[in-house]
C-alpha cells in the first residue's frame, strides 16, 4: 500500500522537469494524477518550451506506476483553462486531495533593463498562475470536506534577494505570502498549505542563456549569492519530489504555513 492510496493530485507544469518528477513520485505513492502544462514556448523565455509529447510522456510514466492520469494542456495564466482542467480531472477521477502549484518560467536581466513583456510573463505565470491554480481547485477541496494539501513551488529566490531575476524573485516572494495567507484561511477546512524552496534544479530552466553570463560578469560581488554551501552544483527533480510527497502525505499532516528549503545551504550564504 502507498501512503497516498485513494488520493488524487493535480500538478501544474507537469510535462517535464520538477512537475514530471512530482507527478511520477505521487503516483508511485498511490495517487492518481491530473497533469497540466502549457506545452508551448513563452515569448520572452529563451530556453525551449515544453511540448504535448512531453506531457504525454509524463502521463505514460504515471500509468507505468500503476495509476490513472488525466493530462491536458492548460496555461496557468488563463483561469478558464485551469478551471476546465480541474473539471475534467475531477470528473474522471472523482475527487481532488493534493495540489502542486509548480508551473514556472525564468528570464534574466538587470532589473532596470527587463522589458515590460519579461516582467509581465514571469509575474503572470509564477505568481498569478499560482493564484489561478488555487482559485480553480480550492472550492472542490472545501466541498469534499476531507482536508488536503497544497504545495507551492517557490525558490531560494523566494527567501533572499537573488540578483538578475527581479521579476522571478518578486514572484517567488509573492507566492510565499499567498501560501501563508491561504494556510490561515484554509486551516478550518484541514487543508494545509506550504511552500518549497529549491536551489538550482537540473531542468531546462538552467539553460536560460542570459543568467550565467551576468553571474560571471559579477563573479566577485554578486556571483557568490548563487553558490551552494554543499559541493553540488544542481539538485535533481526527484530530490524535490521526495519533499513534495512528504508534505502531501499524512506524515506532514500538522505542517502548514511554512517554508521548506531544499537548497544545499544556499539560503544561509
Amino acid at each position: 500500500m502507498g501512503r497516498l492510496d485513494g488520493k488524487v493530485a493535480l500538478v501544474t507544469g507537469a510535462a517535464r522537469g520538477q512537475g514530471r518528477a512530482h507527478a511520477v513520485r505521487l503516483a508511485q505513492d498511490g495517487a492518481d494524477i491530473i497533469a497540466g502544462d502549457v506545452c508551448a514556448a513563452v515569448d520572452t523565455v529563451k530556453y525551449a518550451g515544453s511540448t504535448p509529447e512531453d506531457l504525454a510522456e509524463t502521463a505514460a510514466l504515471v500509468e507505468k506506476a500503476g495509476r490513472r492520469c488525466v493530462a491536458d494542456r492548460a496555461d496557468v495564466r488563463d483561469l478558464a483553462q485551469m478551471e476546465a482542467l480541474v473539471a475534467k480531472g475531477v470528473g474522471e477521477l472523482g475527487r481532488l486531495d493534493i495540489v502542486v502549484a509548480n508551473a514556472g518560467i525564468l528570464s534574466s536581466g538587470l532589473t532596470w533593463e527587463l522589458s515590460p513583456a519579461q516582467w509581465r510573463e514571469v509575474i503572470d505565470t509564477n505568481l498569478t498562475g499560482v493564484w489561478h491554480t488555487v482559485r480553480a481547485t480550492v472550492p472542490t477541496m472545501i466541498a469534499q470536506g476531507q482536508g488536503g494539501a497544497i504545495i507551492v513551488t517557490s525558490s531560494t529566490a523566494g527567501m533572499k534577494g537573488q540578483p538578475f531575476t527581479a521579476h522571478y524573485t518578486a514572484a517567488k516572494h509573492g507566492v510565499v505570502g499567498l501560501a501563508k495567507c491561504l494556510a490561515n484561511e484554509l486551516g478550518e477546512h484541514r487543508i494545509r498549505v506550504n511552500s518549497i524552496h529549491p536551489t538550482g534544479v537540473r531542468t531546462e530552466m538552467v539553460r536560460e542563456p542570459d543568467l550565467f553570463p551576468l553571474i560571471e560578469q559579477h563573479a566577485t560581488t554578486l556571483g557568490p549569492l548563487f553558490m551552494n554551501t554543499m559541493p553540488v552544483d544542481f539538485i535533481e527533480p526527484g530530490d524535490v519530489a521526495g519533499l513534495v510527497a512528504f508534505l502531501a502525505s499524512d506524515e506532514g499532516q500538522y505542517m502548514t504555513g511554512c517554508q521548506y528549503p531544499i537548497d544545499l545551504g544556499a539560503i544561509n550564504r
